[in-house]
């Protein structure tokens, strides 16, 4: 997988994704990521957990599409999690070599 950053927030991965061209949201067109998932590659994926509330917790995935649009989806850790960010989880990961991971 590529290097992997930690931030401390959300919002921080938001900002340097945003700032290295993840700037499309696809929370906007999560139907187009579940009808077409071999559009899609994830290559960046940040997980967190909140301390003490479940309702902190959150997964950010900086995708790209087969088109060259690079964005961000965030999703919620929860039972009624969006379809899309179930298939999100179950795509490829590109590692360093170029080469995919599950």
């Amino acid at each position: 997988m590529k290097p992997t950053y930690h931030y401390a927030t959300v919002t921080k991965a938001l900002d340097n994704l945003n700032e290295d061209g993840f700037t499309y949201d696809f929370n906007l067109h999560e139907e187009d990521i579940i009808k077409n998932p071999h559009r899609y590659q994830v290559k960046h994926v940040y997980r967190y957990e909140g301390n003490s509330d479940p309702a902190d917790e959150a997964v950010v995935y900086g995708i790209k599409s087969s088109s060259g649009k690079k964005g961000v989806f965030v999703a919620g850790y929860s039972a009624n999690s969006s379809g899309a960010a179930i298939v999100l989880s179950k795509l490829c990961i590109e590692d360093n070599s170029g080469s995919c991971k599950l």
